[in-house]
């Protein structure tokens, strides 16, 4: 009879302690994590920075695999087709993982097809002029569009994107009028600002890093809510006469729907371990992304400001009648 019983404990226990078991060993081999662009940029740099701050942690190596095109959408897409097992990762941005829910009918729900693990942190945008726009500041830049309507030009990095709706959002919030001028990607619209072919910009700030070192613009506020520790003088849009006027890039890690909890829980605390960590701080702030709140890091808090995030900014692109191909 006891041999019995010991053979139905067995029974009655084994799925649940060999699912303990693998949680408790996971990762037990390499761990993939989805870039949504190509090779070299913003984000790319961020995620191969993490993933060798987490390897040591997991005890398993992070490899990068770049899926570009179609906004991010097709990186996304990659990551909610993938298993769910905590294998693979879905690293992205505020325009891969909520703006192209909507500017794109995507065959997947942004805000239901992905897990969240942990908002990275963000960037906010900054308000920066060419040399020779007559406004010294933000209130006289305002008045001067005012005063100009349909005259200024803007140049975007691509329609729809962050950079695109914060200026649409400004329009609305300032009841000015200006055109928007897209470029494939920030460079080659800071090529034309530096020349004055365009008048202004409103991009993520570390973009224009190397311009303010030299004095080559004219930087007019940022977006954040707290002055950049890299500009001190720069004031906040809020604090230059802009009230309540915020915008951010923001980083996130997701995983596909339906992975184990123990596994979202595991890579939380692993990446909380990383966000940490004095040298990634310090990291963080060369790169010019303010670290996210420790009592915001939980999956439950990026799920609600992602939600809160779409629910600002997709009325913006359906009243805007944007169009992208």
């Amino acid at each position: 009879m006891g041999r019995l019983l010991t053979i139905l404990a067995a029974i009655l226990l084994g799925p649940a302690s060999t699912g303990i078991a693998a949680a408790q060993t996971y990762p037990t081999r390499p761990v993939t994590m989805i870039v949504p662009f190509p090779a070299g940029g913003a984000t790319d740099t961020l995620a191969r920075f993490l993933a060798e701050q987490m390897r040591p942690i997991l005890d398993q190596p992070v490899a990068i695999e770049n899926v570009g095109g179609a906004a991010g959408s097709l990186g996304v897409g990659r990551a909610v087709r993938s298993a769910a097992d905590g294998y693979t990762l879905s690293i992205g941005t505020s325009t891969t993982h909520m703006l192209t829910g909507g500017l794109y009918a995507l065959p997947f729900d942004l805000l239901k097809d992905l897990d969240p693990i942990i908002q990275i942190g963000s960037e906010p945008l900054l308000i920066v002029g060419k040399k020779g726009l007559p406004a010294d500041d933000l209130k006289g830049l305002i008045g001067w569009l005012k005063a100009n309507p349909d005259t200024a030009s803007v140049g975007i990095a691509g329609v729809g994107a962050t950079g695109h709706l914060t200026g649409i959002s400004f329009q609305k919030e300032t009841g000015t009028k200006f055109q928007f001028v897209p470029y494939r990607g920030n460079g080659p619209a800071m090529q034309d600002l530096l020349s004055g072919q365009i008048d202004f910009m409103i991009e993520p700030s570390s973009n224009f890093r190397s311009l303010l070192g030299a004095g080559s613009v004219k930087p007019f506020a940022i977006t954040g809510r707290a002055r950049l520790p890299s500009s001190p003088d720069i004031p906040t849009a809020d604090e230059a006469g802009l009230s309540g006027f915020f915008a951010s890039l923001w980083y996130g890690l997701w995983v596909p729907k339906d992975t184990p909890k123990d596994v979202v829980a595991k890579l939380n605390a692993t990446m909380m371990q990383v966000l940490a960590d004095p040298q990634v701080q310090k990291r963080f702030t060369e790169l010019g992304i303010g670290i996210t709140p420790s009592a915001q890091q939980s999956p439950e808090a990026l799920r609600a400001f992602q939600k809160a995030e779409a629910e600002r900014w997709w009325p913006i692109i359906k009243a805007s009648n944007i169009k992208v191909g």
